[in-house]
């Protein structure tokens, strides 16, 4: 049967999906620090989504404030030969990013294997990718990765409670196929991080059970800890808060008082909250030897720019790592023989003051598109011309 308001056909197994090829383009963060502070991803990346929407169907995804009216998967038809003609394009690549909205390693990759064939493109150009996920890592994806050194991947574990996460993520598997993950990422030498995202407020906030899936995460290898907490996109909260009410009745008055902060459309729970709950859990990764970051949590700083308030990142004082993802991945620069890693970087472009890189926009930490890489790219080669 077509779409409604299109002639794509939609394909019912494994799950409601229509095929559509997509000329979408890689590019970076969607804000940059400038003017009203956005941004606090330490490195740039250069983001992939294979597939729109998710059959994790999490309770509280944030991803329908994208796509409020899909009702079905988009499966972006051999996206991978797009990226692969889009990284030809460039001489300058930062890590590739898999995928920032929707699973990369949801249960309809196990019918296209978009995720592998784009780890692959990377790979073979010798520009290393991570991943982040909620599902189960294919064994090829980690086979592919393993020959690229600064690859890494990102497992979110919500609860080690199997029946609540069965409620809180109802169509992902349960916690112990996620600390498999990161057990199989240590087996292929790939550095492994454990993100506890979101904590949600009454429901996963007790932190004792906090501690042990630290403990567990760490015990299958993981070295680098991310948390965030909650976060509900203003115009879904309705939906969030009823959904999370079922499993936490006292979810719908608790919540009126808690979320008192309104951040770039997104509701967050007050500040005093959410200090103390990143403090405590940066004390367990102190003393469980982890290095901790946060993710996209922000609070209104006492600066202002044209009446408006200004954002900043609360990173600045609970990371322990030099960036916020725990892996150093530097800028990597295109050769005579392939990519190569640049030297004496790190890739922490948010706080760097003295690039090696040469390009003077990157500590600016924008919202950067293909255009600016290509644009760098043509300096890049330019500048190789004049030395020539």
């Amino acid at each position: 049967m077509p779409v409604k308001g299109n002639n794509e056909k939609l394909i019912k197994e494994p799950f409601p999906h229509i095929l559509r090829k997509s000329s979408k383009q890689i590019h970076g963060w969607w804000h940059g620090r400038d003017p009203y502070g956005r941004r606090d991803c330490t490195c740039e990346r250069l983001l992939v989504n294979p597939y729109n929407g998710c059959s994790h169907d999490c309770v509280f995804c944030y991803a329908g404030a994208y796509f409020p009216e899909q009702k079905h998967i988009v499966v972006c038809k051999d996206y991978d030969r797009q990226v692969a003609k889009q990284l030809d394009s460039i001489d300058v690549a930062s890590c590739g990013y898999l995928s920032p909205v929707t699973d990369p390693f949801q249960p309809i990759n196990n019918t296209y294997h978009l995720a592998e064939k784009i780890i692959k493109v990377f790979v073979d150009r010798n520009i290393p990718i991570e991943f982040i996920t909620k599902g189960e890592v294919p064994q090829e994806a980690l086979e592919i990765m393993k020959n690229q050194k600064h690859c890494f991947g990102q497992v979110s574990i919500v609860t080690l409670n199997e029946d609540l996460h069965k409620q809180l993520v109802p169509g992902g598997p349960p916690p112990k196929v996620l600390l498999n993950n990161i057990e199989r990422m240590k087996e292929a030498g790939i550095y492994a991080v454990c993100r506890i995202d979101p904590i949600i407020p009454g429901i996963t906030d007790d932190l004792s059970e906090i501690e042990a899936l630290m403990e567990a995460a760490k015990k299958a290898g993981a070295e680098h800890i991310i948390v965030s907490c909650l976060d509900i996109p203003r115009r879904l909260s309705k939906s969030i808060v009823k959904s999370l009410s079922k499993i936490y009745p006292p979810v719908k008055e608790e919540y009126k008082k808690l979320y008192s902060e309104n951040i770039g459309g997104y509701l967050h729970a007050g500040r005093d909250y959410r200090y103390k709950l990143f403090s405590l859990i940066g004390w367990l990764a102190k003393r469980m030897e982890l290095t901790y970051a946060l993710c996209m949590e922000f609070g209104y700083s006492r600066k202002f720019l044209k009446e408006k308030p200004v954002l900043e990142g609360l990173n600045r004082y609970y990371m322990t790592s030099k960036v916020c993802e725990g892996k150093e991945v530097p800028l990597y620069f295109r050769g005579k023989n392939g990519f190569f890693p640049l030297a004496g970087c790190i890739g922490n472009c948010l706080t760097c003051r003295k690039p090696v890189c040469n390009i003077a926009e990157l500590p600016t930490a924008g919202a950067w598109k293909l255009c600016d890489y290509r644009a760098w790219s043509k300096k890049e080669r330019d500048s190789r011309d004049r030395l020539l």
